[in-house]
Formats: structure tokens, C-alpha cells, sequence
């Protein structure tokens, strides 16, 4: 007699092994769950303090705490002589002559424009040489002398220069103005106002976006051959 004509006579030989095979599938998947949900409370509370941390961190930004706590430290006695007026301040190392002249002194008329030294909006006088004070630092003028836009003028007597640009509208829009008057008068100074060809030369680190060099060169030009003391 063949046993597969009776397939269910060892039924519980079978049974045991495939229970015990259920029973163990239910205990890994408890465990994983047990493992993900332990992740995920952990990435939460992760979450949680990543969200609430840069809170403080943007208000601290915002009020720029770091800046004013390494300001009170790291500041330095700069001692300088701006348009006849002498200065005593404290002010960062890094702080260029631009900035503080604009920000510290509220000395305007120097123009901040590319802050790179390419386009002379910023020129001022050190010592009677024209500089870039985006380039300079404010710490290098200590016990130096520093001539702006400001300082030209004798109370409302205009400078040459200054009334010589008006007559030959050597300015449009006038924010390259300021410099370009600074280095006209250095140039004149210099000696380097001798022809149309040198003044351009001597002049080319000032740029004016308007076009209205002729007009500048021919104001320097009568300046020049004008004999007036600059």
C-alpha cells in the first residue's frame, strides 16, 4: 500500500516545525518595530532641539553679539587729524579709513562704490597723497593728516577745483564726483597736469560711468593753467 494515497496520515509530524516557524517570524518584526520606534523618539528629539537651537542663534546674529563682543576687545586708539580736526577714536583693526570716516565720523561726501580700489569713488588725501581709503586701513592714518571732499572748501568759498567742475559740468549723476575731484587736485599737485594725454594717464584710476571725462580734463586744465594754489 503506497502512503501517497493517504497524505494525511503523519499531519502532526509537519504542524510542529511550521508553528514554530510562525512564532518566530512575530518576534523579529516585534523587535524591529521596538528598534524603529526607539529611532524615531531619538530623531525626534533631535529635530526638536535643531528647531529650537537656531532661534537663539539667528537672534544673536540679528543683533550682531558676536561683533559687538569682539568690538569691545579687539577696538584701538587711532589719534588722526581729519580736515584740521583732530580725532581721538577707537576703532576695530580691520576697520578701513572709508568706513570710518562714513560710519564713525558721518564724513559722507567720501563715496563708497566698489570697495575694491578699481573705481577711486573713495579717494582722499593722506598726507597730502591721494590714497583709496577702501584699501586703507584706519589704524595705518594714526598721527597722519586726512584731507575729504569735506575738507576743500574754506567755509562757502569753494575750491578751484571744485568751481572749475561746476563751470565745465564735469559731473551727471556726481557720485564718482568727490574722488574724481580729490585726485584732480593730487594730480595738479603732482605735476602730472602738464597735457590732455598726461591728466587722462594720472587720472585713470578714477572711473566715471556718465562718460564726462572731457569735461574733467578741461577743468583740471584751467586749473592748472590758471596758477591758483591748490
Amino acid at each position: 500500500m503506497s502512503l501517497q494515497k493517504f497524505p494525511n496520515l503523519y499531519p502532526a509530524k509537519q504542524k510542529p516545525m511550521e508553528t514554530e516557524k510562525n512564532h518566530s517570524r512575530p518576534v523579529e518584526e516585534s523587535d524591529v518595530k521596538d528598534n524603529s520606534r526607539r529611532d524615531f523618539l531619538k530623531k525626534s528629539a533631535l529635530i526638536t532641539a535643531a528647531a529650537l537651537t537656531p532661534v537663539a542663534a539667528a537672534k544673536a546674529a540679528e543683533l550682531h553679539l558676536d561683533e559687538r563682543i569682539a568690538g569691545v576687545f579687539e577696538k584701538m586708539p587711532l589719534n588722526v587729524e581729519i580736515n584740521g580736526v583732530a580725532h581721538n577714536l577707537m576703532v576695530e583693526p580691520r576697520s578701513t579709513l572709508l568706513d570710518i570716516l562714513r560710519e564713525q565720523l558721518d564724513l559722507t561726501g567720501t563715496k563708497k562704490g566698489c570697495d575694491l580700489g578699481q573705481c577711486g569713488a573713495c579717494t582722499v588725501h593722506v598726507d597730502g597723497h591721494r590714497v583709496n581709503s577702501c584699501l586703507t586701513l584706519g589704524i595705518m592714518v594714526n598721527g597722519k593728516k586726512v584731507t575729504t571732499i569735506e575738507g576743500l572748501a574754506k567755509g562757502n568759498q569753494l575750491h578751484p577745483m571744485q568751481e572749475a567742475f561746476l563751470k565745465h559740468d564735469g559731473f551727471q549723476c556726481g557720485y564718482c564726483t568727490p574722488g574724481q575731484i580729490m585726485s584732480a587736485v593730487a594730480c595738479v599737485r603732482e605735476g602730472h597736469a602738464n597735457s590732455e594725454l598726461e591728466i587722462r594717464e594720472y587720472m585713470s584710476g578714477n572711473i566715471c560711468r556718465c562718460g564726462a571725462y572731457p569735461n574733467i580734463v578741461n577743468a583740471i586744465q584751467e586749473v592748472k593753467e590758471g596758477g591758483l594754489a591748490i
